[in-house]
């Protein structure tokens, strides 16, 4: 299979595995459920009737005060008691096999490029860290709401695109399906294409 750069006549061959496999919704959507599971803090918590300080004495005896029974002030039922059903902290992260991981991403590469949503660029730099710059370049490439993906982190690039909105700057190393999925185009620069299919295939 292969792929042509942006704005040339030029082509470059990439892996039909990587670039050239079927579309499998279903473990793309559970590749995409998975990564925004993990990102939830859990951290949502209540106290519970036993985690309430005090309410450890009985607040009166058990009969002949022509008072409802009552074993401590901590109750639910009771004002400042605890919380009946209390929420915890828990863990919302799916387990997701290695594999499944790789095929999704790979599935993903491939409709990205079967829909022409992939730009291959030879590189993509900018000579200081300036917003103008960057949409100078974005302008040359014919994008406004872009993944922009480098084989490894340009922190000029990064810096130039940060102030830009629906602008991202990831090396390969920090993709992730939602952010391939959720962006109108990928633009991966050459070096970008190598290192996922030495990664993928």
């Amino acid at each position: 299979m292969e792929l042509q750069l942006h704005n040339s006549k030029e082509m470059i061959a990439v892996s039909d595995t990587v670039f050239g496999s079927d579309y499998k919704e279903s473990l793309v959507h559970q590749l995409v459920t998975a990564y925004l599971a993990g990102a939830r803090s859990g951290t949502k918590a209540q106290k519970n009737r036993s985690a309430v300080s005090g309410g450890g004495a009985k607040p009166w005896n058990q009969k002949g005060g022509g008072r409802a029974r009552a074993g401590t002030i901590r109750s639910p039922l009771w004002r400042s008691g605890g919380v009946t059903f209390a929420a915890q902290p828990r863990d919302y992260s799916q387990k997701l096999n290695k594999k499944m991981y790789r095929a999704g991403i790979r599935s993903i590469f491939s409709e990205l490029a079967r829909q022409d949503r992939l730009k291959v660029v030879e590189d993509i730099t900018v000579d200081a860290p300036k917003t103008k710059q960057m949409l100078v370049k974005l302008k040359e490439l014919g994008v406004t709401k872009s993944l922009i993906v480098t084989e490894t982190g340009d922190e000029k690039l990064y810096l130039s695109a940060r102030n830009i909105p629906h602008v991202e700057v990831s090396d390969v190393a920090g993709l992730n399906p939602v952010n391939l999925v959720g962006y109108e185009s990928v633009v991966i620069t050459v070096g970008a294409v190598r290192a996922i299919e030495e990664w993928l295939s």
